[in-house]
């Protein structure tokens, strides 16, 4: 995973966005975020990239009709959940399961 430093994307308050393993940053990320992003890096290779986009926009649709709001929606995709749930250990990619996100799926809370 590289690591982009830029002033122009990702736009609004978003710190990074992860596109295919190249993270667009707009400053220099701390482990955590950098676990983070690595985490998703992990679920776009298990999705073969493309699965991951196209499965993150549906889940994220259905997730904003269902709260009727951006930001609960982006909180609540499973692919974040996960990422949010386990960006503190710094180990976790070395013991990830395989699918983990999908553990996110149905539950009401972070795994």
């Amino acid at each position: 995973m590289k690591v982009l430093l830029n002033n122009i994307f990702p736009f609004g308050s978003y710190i990074a966005i992860n596109l295919f393993g190249l993270v667009l940053s707009r400053r220099p990320l701390s482990k955590v975020e950098r676990n983070h992003e690595y985490i998703h890096t992990l679920q776009q290779r298990e999705l073969l990239w493309l699965g991951f986009y196209i499965w993150y926009g549906i889940e994220w649709t259905v997730r904003l009709i269902a709260t009727r709001s951006t930001k609960r929606a982006y909180f609540s995709i499973s692919f974040e959940r996960e990422a949010y749930a386990h960006q503190g250990d710094l180990d976790y990619r070395h013991h990830r399961p395989f699918w983990a996100w999908r553990k996110c799926l149905r539950s009401k809370s972070n795994p």
